[in-house]
């Protein structure tokens, strides 16, 4: 399914937006809880005070504990491919990098690969693998890894362009994902026309019980006639 236009107002609101708010928006949006489009495992990010990012998913396999196989020749095409998969003019762009070692080992993200995407308009990593120069990546450059490490060891790309599952999250080239230090989630694209009406509708919903929950004197009482308003808003 063709993504919709991400319009200027939604793309303001979604830098403004952590995941969790996503996440609950995408269930006001259905009318309905269990959404579950989101990544299962933690994430380690390389700065947890950046904020979210988000774009369209360009996927991608690689592997550290072994060296490529085939000819040198061989692998700098294949790496070249991937960057040049990785500069295809659609924007905005999160690059979602399975590792398919059981155990990552080579870190394929630091000073080097971060500088390089973000100068290709990449706003963004999602991987199970590890990250490295956590003081050296490329400013306002969010990697959400599976760990940090100190080698590149033998990583390398070994697969582009195909569905992925990063941290127990399942994702296919051209999904639309939103991303934090909390995790990432995949967008329905059915859902992306209604999501700025979404998120303010939950937004205030919840307001109803953290105003009074701010107040002085909040008791039971309070919590029981907020909750109902709660309630009766999501209904």
């Amino acid at each position: 399914m063709e993504l919709p236009e991400i319009t200027p107002e939604l793309s303001v609101l979604l830098k403004e937006v952590d995941t969790p708010t996503v996440c609950n928006a995408v269930e006001t949006a259905q009318g309905k809880r269990g959404f579950d489009q989101f990544t299962r495992s933690p994430v380690t990010p390389a700065d947890p005070n950046l904020p979210a990012f988000f774009g369209i998913a360009r996927t991608a396999r690689i592997c550290g504990s072994r060296p490529p196989s085939g000819p040198p020749e061989t692998a700098k095409e294949q790496r070249l491919a991937y960057y040049r998969y990785m500069a295809e003019p659609t924007l905005p762009r999160i690059a979602v990098i399975e590792d398919i070692d059981e155990e990552p080992i080579g870190a394929f993200w630091g000073e080097v690969n971060t500088t390089v995407h973000k100068g290709l308009g990449v706003s963004g990593v999602l991987t199970n693998g590890l990250v490295r120069d956590l003081g050296d990546v490329a400013p306002g450059f969010q990697v959400l890894a599976g760990g940090v490490g100190p080698s590149h060891y033998f990583v390398h790309v070994v697969e582009i362009d195909m569905p992925v599952n990063v941290l127990g999250l399942k994702v296919n080239p051209g999904d639309f994902i939103h991303a934090d230090r909390h995790g990432a989630a995949v967008v329905p694209p059915e859902i992306l026309p209604e999501l700025a009406d979404a998120i303010r509708q939950m937004q205030e919903g919840e307001q109803l019980v953290i105003g009074p929950a701010k107040e002085p004197g909040f008791d039971i009482a309070a919590l029981e006639k907020a909750w109902e308003a709660f309630e009766n808003a999501r209904s």
